[in-house]
């Protein structure tokens, strides 16, 4: 049976709403941020529901947005770098969909995340040392999730090209 979705799971800051847009025109599907259509759909912001209501939360709204889109076909989805860890949140993905776990080491995502800590409410007030020591260790706990992906791709590997040769034999 051909995948009529196609999930983007991994950390933040490994690039799964980067590869999202690209590969989803390429596939001719439509691309979804899960973040933003949790958003859209709350009318506020993540930090604001982080704020407001706390991570629990937020993680339920994640997972009902994940049950929205089972009954969706012919789309990309980024996910939350948590969403696959909350839940039974990544086995819904691997019944419904293509599963790709985007890998990238803790260095390389300590250089994408420092510069805009700020917005993201896991990692706002880290000196450099701490946002080091918490990609290690969230990444560290998070990762056996990540590891239930059908698929692995090295997320330092940008052409689409790449990405393609991936999904091509579940479509």
């Amino acid at each position: 049976m051909a995948a009529k979705r196609i999930y983007l799971t991994g950390f933040m800051g490994c690039g799964k709403s980067t590869v999202g847009r690209m590969l989803a025109p390429a596939l001719k599907w439509r691309f979804i941020d899960l973040d933003k259509y949790i958003e859209d759909k709350e009318g506020r912001t993540i930090p604001e529901i982080f704020a407001a209501e706390g991570e629990s939360f937020f993680r339920q709204l994640e997972n009902e947005a994940l049950q929205d889109i089972v009954s969706m076909e012919d789309v990309v989805v980024a996910t939350g770098g948590g969403a696959p860890c909350f839940l039974n949140n990544m086995q819904l993905m691997n019944e419904s969909g293509l599963t790709v776990y985007l890998k990238v080491a803790p260095e390389e995502l300590f250089l994408r995340l420092g510069p805009g800590k700020t917005e993201r409410p896991l990692l706002a007030g880290k000196s450099d040392e701490e946002l080091l020591a918490f990609i290690r260790e969230k990444l560290g706990e998070r990762e056996p999730w990540y590891l239930q992906a059908k698929e692995t791709a090295d997320a330092g590997l940008w052409g689409m090209d790449h990405y393609l040769r991936i999904v091509e034999k579940y479509l």
